[in-house]
């Protein structure tokens, strides 16, 4: 068996680019931060930032272009994909390593708010999506949509 996974959870560097492909289904695309500190072998604390290339699709992708902008953290699950193109100008082969979401969940709201819904996605578009925010998500002034399970239908 063989496992191609990645989990990340950052900061966006640049507001999503939304797009639409020939077939119409939308394709966001956006850069994701990363940190990692550690210790030298001096003792030092050093920190390093890696930065990532992520792309979704279709439903994923129209609520990330809505709701994410630059400096806002986010969970993503996915897996690595690298695609390759010859360059006009140049003729040189290109290639581009990236990170293709398959689920998402946003991070807390910015100043300071508590919120962090998650969507999954089964396949290649998203067919339900799921959210669960707390009141005061509603303050902030974006308009989430409403959850399709409620606790109640939770059998436990």
């Amino acid at each position: 068996m063989y496992l191609n996974k990645v989990f990340l959870y950052g900061n966006l560097t640049r507001d999503p680019e939304l797009r639409a492909l020939p077939s119409g289904q939308q394709v966001a695309s956006f850069a994701l931060a990363t940190n990692r500190t550690y210790k030298d072998r001096d003792g030092n604390k050093k920190e390093t930032a890696e930065f990532h290339n992520i792309v979704a699709f279709g439903r994923q992708a129209d609520l990330i272009g809505q709701y994410m902008k630059k400096g806002r953290p986010i969970f993503v699950e996915g897996r690595i994909q690298t695609r390759s193109w010859d360059d006009k100008n140049s003729g040189e082969k290109k290639y581009r390593t990236e990170i293709v979401i398959e689920n998402f969940q946003f991070g807390p709201g910015g100043q300071g708010g508590q919120g962090g819904g998650a969507y999954a996605k089964g396949g290649d578009d998203a067919g339900g999506a799921r959210r669960s925010t707390p009141a005061d998500d509603k303050e902030e002034g974006i308009e989430y949509p409403e959850p399709s399970v409620s606790p109640e239908d939770i059998p436990f």
